[in-house]
């Protein structure tokens, strides 16, 4: 028996995308035990480059190394913009982070939209006469 059968070892990649940064957490498969987790404001200086497809890409990268240094072979993604009174519509930032997480040699299982959706809404802020710019 000299051929040993690499086992696959899941996780899960949440990514959180808003206009204002881009967060790549990766989990275990229960989501319970953090892998590696990296924010787009750890890699850049400005703080309106935080939400950028390249802050993303690095932190997503940064991800990865941590994945492959703990033995992690593939993983789900789930893409989760704000949600609520927020945009339904992930930032700049997912598609590079997906982008960047794929070609780090991993396998991918399923990609889920995990933004919360309300049912009846709390009021959204700015008051009666919404944001007078």
């Amino acid at each position: 028996m000299s051929e040993e059968h690499q086992v696959d070892k899941w996780g899960i990649a949440h990514i959180y995308s808003s206009y204002n940064n881009t967060i790549v957490h990766m989990t275990d498969l229960t989501g319970a035990e953090t892998v590696a987790i990296s924010s787009g404001g750890v890699h850049v200086t400005a703080d309106r480059y935080e939400s950028s497809p390249f802050a993303a890409m690095k932190s997503s990268n940064a991800v990865v190394e941590a994945a492959k240094a703990k033995g992690f072979t593939g993983f789900h993604i789930r893409v989760r913009a704000v949600g609520g009174v927020g945009s339904r519509v992930p930032g700049p930032g997912a598609q590079a982070a997906i982008r960047a997480l794929a070609r780090g040699g991993f396998k991918i299982g399923r990609i889920d939209d995990v933004t919360p959706i309300p049912h009846d809404t709390t009021r959204k802020k700015g008051g009666k006469r919404g944001r007078r710019v």
